[in-house]
This record gives structure tokens, sequence and C-alpha cells, in this order.
């Protein structure tokens, strides 16, 4: 899992994709972040993403960075501890302009039974269990 989080934190941009109904919806994100063995992701309550995920856990990740792109698969599952919303603010301070782990907004989700696979023109598919 380190070089997947190494990869999405090098990148710094990846884009979520999630489902509305029967229409697929994408947008960048840059939170990524391991606590507790699992990988994390981060977003607002008040947002459609979380409805989103909340409605259709099953999302995928891609993120691109000198010459290979990385796919994340799997389902997002919500982590309302206190610990695991503070865990990711510590991780990106910038995040406590908008957020606390307390504001009743702020949502952590880590990723279960997802499958990344690292691509490249140059070499074959590596595929990572997380």
């Amino acid at each position: 899992m380190e070089r997947v989080v190494e990869f999405l934190k090098e990148a710094q941009v990846y884009y979520l994709a999630t489902v509305e109904g029967d229409q697929p919806r994408v947008r960048p994100f840059g939170t990524a972040h391991v606590f507790e063995g699992k990988l994390y992701i981060q977003t607002g309550k008040v947002k459609d993403v979380s409805k989103q995920i909340l409605a259709n856990p099953k999302v995928e990740i891609c993120a691109f960075k000198k010459g290979e792109w990385l796919r994340v698969a799997g389902e997002l599952v919500e982590d309302d501890r206190i610990e695991a919303r503070q865990s990711m603010l510590d991780a990106y301070p910038s995040l406590q302009k908008m957020y606390a782990a307390d504001d009743g907004n702020t949502q952590v989700f880590y990723f279960k039974d997802a499958t990344a696979t690292i691509s490249a023109f140059t070499h074959e598919p590596e595929t990572i269990r997380i």
C-alpha cells in the first residue's frame, strides 16, 4: 500500500468517480492518508460526493504522474471516529481552514476490498491489493 499512497501524494491530484443514479460523477481530490493501516480520503458531509458515496460506496480513483497512471477500485467505508478525522486533518493542515474534526461536516472514508493498478505504456500493469 505504501507504493499506492506514495503515488497519490506525488501526483497531488487524483480524480474520484462516483455515480448519482445512472450518471457518473468525477471530481478532483487531493487527500490520501494512511490511518491504522487503511487508505483514507476526506470530504465534507454537505457535498454531493458524500451523498453519492453513502448511496453507492463503490468508487474508483485515478491519478497520473511521470507517464504512469494509478487506478484504485473498491468500496469506501465511513469512519465516524473523531480520531480518524483528526488524523486526516493533522496530515493536511491546509484543510484546517475549512474543517475541524468535531464540526459535524468533516467526513473520512477508508477503502475496503480495493485493488490498485499502476499502468504505463512502457511496462506491464502492477496490481496491489489494499
